[in-house]
């Protein structure tokens, strides 16, 4: 027996812990203004670069072992899309979403109900893809440069996934004790990695420089393989695709606005100085990364024998650090392997806090979260399986995840440009537009052309969309009889009826707006009294919902009073007729003290047709659910308003 209660004991205490809430991402589908620190544009791009500049790691060999001599003119061609496509989109969507929605926010506003909905959860799985896929690649290629440095020690060896795993598991315990935002960590770990790699390039430039004969082979690589330039050309554009990794970056730019300092003439609906420097942000961030991918390509590929881009090569995975290595000595290339271990383990502590958001972000809104997931230490240990499961599939390889990483990347960047040119259209904005559009037909060229060749990364998005539609369906249903209504705001009128109605009971009479005469009111008036036997001395109100968004959740209810003749009715709209009623009710309840009477009547037909009906479109046995919503909300029977049904 003393075991048992101890065991109780002990399951509860891990319950508590597993369970608490981490209250300041909580409060709402957007953080709040006032709760992060804001900081100086170029601090705040440090905390987006390790996510974007930690791509270097292993951009490079990705990119040699794709394209191979062809490599630094297919770069060429991705530096020319992030400069010409990926920034220009993402400067836009800077100015539409200054709090930090992003692009995916931008295309749930412009698809109403539930395309938009669902649109939104389908890109969700992508964005799962993405981040749990920087998650592992960071982490495999933090363990490639782990194995690779000459001091590693030998019973190291062939222990890649176990390392992975156990750097993943130590991500996932940082945040199970709690992971808060380090701005001046991130900006120490961006420069003097900018500054390592600085020093690796040029000592690589001044290699090439003083040994002619490097470029001469390089030059005759290419001829032999591709004598006519135009086909290089071709064959590079093709290529480039398999070097989408480099895009990284830009929604996290975006996401992070908050965190921008604007100017002291910034208001809440105008953030124009916050905006101002997220294009500088992005821009600064654009420009520089170009540079590295640029340089950093053409020295790779020009000192580094092809044969060690391949898997098990001394370049696997780690192209600049072989540089380092080679030609600035072990102790040099020892502390470059050291930073770029940490900003690559930092890059997968930033994925998992964009994971550890996205979640309240939305799926709430919608109803299709679990209570479980307001959580964030059980969806940190959902995540970091996840992760588990994805590192051993791909064996911990880095070139072999850069397809799925590639997928989420590409889709959220092709989602972002097809905001903008939707958005831009409705604004009119006709040569912008057209712009926009080929922008986007060059990121969904790009898209297909990787999903067709590296199958793999829309197999993992199509697992997360599958599971993230299911469970958000099932939530939905489980969640259809909660309250929902956040707020009831009455105007003037509609508190004078209630407070003139208390006066004696409540009566509200729940109507379906019809014609809206006084014959429609007098008739269903007269079959509610007669019905219910109601005295005729005894006012009554109606109560009229009208559908709005079936497909949104939560929301705040306003409520009109209006007149028709002699009739007083309370209008309002709302996504969930039932739900909508019961706030309503149990407010008039908590005004007047007194318990409000609400009369309806029978439905006729198939259950199972009223309860998708509900389910989808917010109607249905209407009596019924609301009845079933006031029972959830208030659990005792005494304080419950009435439901009359008659007919």
């Amino acid at each position: 027996m003393g075991r048992t209660i101890n065991s109780n004991s002990n399951y509860r205490k891990l319950m508590r812990w597993l369970f608490e809430e981490d209250r300041h991402t909580k409060e709402g589908p957007y953080p709040k203004e006032h709760s992060h620190p804001t900081h100086i544009w170029w601090q705040v791009m440090c905390l987006t670069g390790v996510d974007y500049f930690s791509t270097l790691g292993y951009q490079p060999g990705i990119a040699a072992l794709a394209a191979g001599s062809l490599s630094p003119l297919a770069t060429l061609i991705l530096v020319l899309l992030t400069l010409f496509g990926a920034l220009p989109i993402y400067r836009q969507i800077a100015a539409q979403s200054p709090r930090g929605e992003g692009s995916i926010a931008m295309l749930e506003h412009l698809l109403p109900w539930w395309q938009g909905k669902f649109f939104v959860l389908c890109l969700l799985g992508f964005v799962a893809t993405d981040f749990i896929i920087t998650m592992t690649l960071s982490a495999a290629d933090a363990t490639a440069h782990i194995l690779e440095n000459p001091l590693a020690p030998s019973f190291l060896e062939g222990q890649a996934i176990a390392i992975t795993l156990v750097l993943i598991t130590l991500l996932g315990a940082v945040f199970l004790k709690g992971f808060q935002e380090a701005i001046g960590l991130a900006v120490f770990l961006v420069g003097v990695y900018l500054l390592l790699n600085l020093i690796t390039i040029g000592v690589g430039v001044s290699h090439i420089l003083s040994q002619p004969a490097v470029i001469t082979d390089w030059q005759h690589a290419l001829l032999t393989s591709h004598s006519n330039p135009l086909t290089m050309i071709g064959i590079a554009v093709l290529l480039f695709p398999k070097l989408a990794l480099g895009l990284s970056g830009f929604e996290t730019g975006v996401v992070v606005m908050p965190l921008v300092r604007g100017s002291g003439s910034d208001t809440e609906e105008y953030p124009t100085g916050r905006i101002r420097n997220t294009r500088k942000l992005l821009t600064t961030a654009a420009l520089i990364m170009s540079f590295f991918l640029l340089s950093s390509s053409l020295v790779t590929t020009l000192l580094i024998p092809p044969a060690e881009f391949k898997t098990g090569g001394e370049a696997s995975g780690r192209a600049l650090a072989y540089i380092a290595h080679h030609y600035l000595g072990s102790a040099f290339g020892t502390i470059y392997d050291l930073s770029t271990i940490a900003i690559l383990w930092f890059a997968g502590a930033s994925a998992m806090a964009g994971l550890l958001n996205i979640v309240p972000r939305y799926l709430p809104r919608y109803g299709m979260a679990p209570n479980w997931t307001r959580a964030t230490r059980p969806l940190v240990l959902v995540y970091t399986t996840i992760a588990f499961v994805v590192t051993i599939l791909f064996k911990a390889n880095v070139e072999a995840q850069g397809g799925a990483y590639a997928t989420g990347v590409l889709v959220l960047m092709t989602s972002a440009a097809l905001a903008v040119t939707l958005s831009s259209r409705r604004q009119n904005a006709r040569r912008a537009a057209l712009t926009y559009s080929a922008i986007t037909l060059v990121f969904v060229y790009t898209t297909i052309t990787n999903i067709i060749e590296r199958p793999e990364g829309i197999r993992i998005a199509g697992f997360f969309i599958g599971t993230i539609v299911v469970t958000s369906l099932v939530s939905r249903v489980w969640r259809s009889t909660e309250l929902r209504v956040e707020q009831v705001d009455m105007d003037e009128t509609a508190r004078c009826f209630i407070a003139e109605a208390s006066q004696n009971t409540i009566r509200l009479i729940a109507n379906r707006l019809n014609a809206g005469d006084e014959d429609e009111y007098s008739f269903k008036e007269k079959e509610v009294r007669e019905d219910n036997h109601i005295p005729a001395t005894e006012p009554v109100l109606f109560l009229e919902i009208q559908i709005a968004d079936a497909s949104d959740f939560a929301e705040v209810i306003r409520v009109r009073g209006v007149t028709v003749g002699e009739y007083r009715i309370l209008r309002a709209e709302s996504a969930s007729v039932p739900n909508a009623i019961a706030a309503i009710l149990l407010y008039a309840r908590d005004q007047t003290g007194q318990l409000p009477h609400a009369y309806f009547g029978w439905v006729e037909g198939n259950p199972i047709q009223y309860l998708l009906r509900f389910i989808l479109f917010g109607e249905g046995d209407i009596a019924v659910v609301t009845r079933e919503v006031l029972r959830k909300a208030e659990p005792d029977p005494e304080l419950r308003p009435a439901i009359h049904v008659g007919g």
